[in-house]
């Protein structure tokens, strides 16, 4: 059995590994944009299959963010609903193959990533360590 030892991968695994709470937020959010972009590629490549595996890990990445949530936060109500409309979507570009629907929820998860960020540097900048955030 031979397994994956490159020193990217090594580093990729140390870093969720030794990661904040907040900051897996951040890694899901990049990967889930990662995940979409793939599959936008895949789509206007006419690879159905390859497609269909990026959305399914998208979808996948939108659930954790969702069951990641912490409730005891009023926004957490308002990300459920957010996630549970980006996750339909996914589901909807991978039934229709659709480049377009996968370019609105890109901007979606963008702006959630963004947000996201913001509220991590105005969490260190206050000397929080953004355990709190939702």
């Amino acid at each position: 059995m031979i397994l994956n030892t490159s020193p990217y991968r090594m580093y990729q695994e140390n870093a969720i590994l030794s990661a904040r709470p907040p900051e897996l937020v951040l890694i899901l959010y990049n990967a889930t944009l990662r995940f979409i972009r793939q599959a936008r590629e895949h789509i206007v490549g006419r690879n159905v299959g390859a497609a269909h595996q990026a959305l399914i890990r998208a979808q996948d990445a939108i659930r954790t963010l969702d069951e990641a949530l912490d409730h005891r936060y009023e926004v957490a109500a308002n990300l459920t609903l957010l996630y549970d409309y980006i996750y339909r979507r996914l589901m909807e570009a991978n039934l229709k193959k659709d480049a377009a629907i996968l370019d609105e929820v890109a901007g979606l998860v963008e702006q959630l990533r963004d947000t996201w960020e913001e509220a991590m540097r105005l969490a260190d900048d206050s000397g929080g360590n953004g355990e709190g955030l939702p």
